[in-house]
């Protein structure tokens, strides 16, 4: 049963009512807290921009919440809290529009939460402008994008469950683009690469619809998407694609389905390793990380990683398997010093 302290809305909304004169008369907007939800969801009339929220979770009996937000976005993980106890935690969103798929629809303005997990209980929300948060940006495909309905689901739309306030993810992935279309099309890259502001972080995984490109030419059009992040001030991240579940009779995935090699032979992971090293960009290597994983889980277990169970589907992943995709991206940000420790959720 989903658990809400209907005292405390109630005290809040009434000290909120009571203190809107005073706040007016000084030219302030009162604070956008607990007023603004349900017993799960809450809705803050904020434009697009970064934004820090903090929760206290729990209440008088035991609960288990999450918090997802916008379009389907992982903010925060699934936390237990005993009776009588609660917790505070805290991440940073971003809000745009469209708040998904860039080539998709607007969604709702404004920031959107919805409360989740076995039995969810918030005590209290706080959300402000966000101050010099470090933001990473995700240029992708289907893999990577906050995709817009179950199961589906994108890494790159569970990435912020692993971090903590003060860094933000603004997902500009869209399903089915190659990086021919990511550049060609003004509302990708003709939009993102403004955005780009110096420090950030610009992750770039492209490959699995560049099936007719060639080799010159997906080389040429990563080359341009680091020179542009360059550009902007942004640290440009090449990550090699996830591989595809695609097993051999010997329970590998050495083979080119799996392995992202397209029509034409191009094997796409290694010119991405190639134009990395030549370009002196980091490099994660999905591929690899990815195809050990799955090998490892064998032919039924890794099922679950993608939607075979539920749609045939071997390349795109379930909420379960973008969350183990996510994390290894998480991972790869620590061990490579782009993100301090101190700003990733371990747990």
């Amino acid at each position: 049963m989903r658990r809400f302290n209907i005292a405390l809305l109630a005290a809040v909304t009434l000290s909120t009512a009571l203190s809107a004169a005073p706040a007016q008369a000084h030219d302030r907007t009162p604070p956008l807290g607990i007023a603004n939800c349900t017993a799960t969801a809450c809705h803050f009339d904020v434009p697009p921009g970064t934004y820090d929220v903090t929760v206290r979770l729990g209440g008088e009996s035991a609960a288990s919440t999450a918090v997802t937000g916008e379009t389907r976005r992982s903010l925060l993980p699934e936390t237990a809290t005993a009776a009588g106890q609660t917790v505070t935690r805290s991440f940073t969103v971003n809000v745009r529009t469209p708040e998904g798929e860039p080539t998709g629809p607007d969604g709702t303005p404004g920031l959107d939460l919805t409360l989740g997990g076995t039995a969810p209980a918030l005590a209290d929300i706080r959300v402000t402008p966000a101050h010099h948060a470090h933001q990473i940006v995700l240029i992708g495909d289907s893999t990577v994008c906050d995709q817009p309905g179950d199961p589906y689901s994108g890494w790159g739309q569970q990435l912020p469950q692993f971090l903590r306030k003060g860094v933000s993810v603004a997902n500009y992935a869209d399903s089915g683009e190659s990086t021919v279309t990511y550049l060609a099309n003004p509302l990708l890259w003709g939009t993102v690469q403004p955005l780009i502001n110096p420090g950030d972080l610009v992750l770039v995984q492209l490959a699995h619809n560049d099936k007719t490109t060639d080799e010159a030419t997906y080389r040429a059009n990563l080359e341009t998407l680091i020179a542009g992040i360059r550009k902007m001030g942004g640290r440009p991240v090449l990550v090699t694609p996830i591989v595809r579940r695609w097993f051999n009779a010997d329970g590998t995935l050495n083979n080119g389905t799996a392995l992202l090699v397209n029509g034409l032979g191009v094997d796409l992971p290694g010119v991405i390793r190639s134009v990395a090293a030549a370009e002196g960009v980091t490099l994660i290597d999905l591929t690899a990380q990815t195809k050990a994983l799955v090998e490892s889980l064998g032919v039924e277990g890794s099922k679950s990683i993608y939607l075979y169970n539920e749609k045939k589907d071997n390349t795109h992943t379930s909420v379960h398997g973008a969350t183990v995709y996510a994390g290894l991206v998480r991972d790869a940000l620590v061990a490579r010093h782009l993100l301090p420790e101190d700003r990733v959720r371990v747990g």
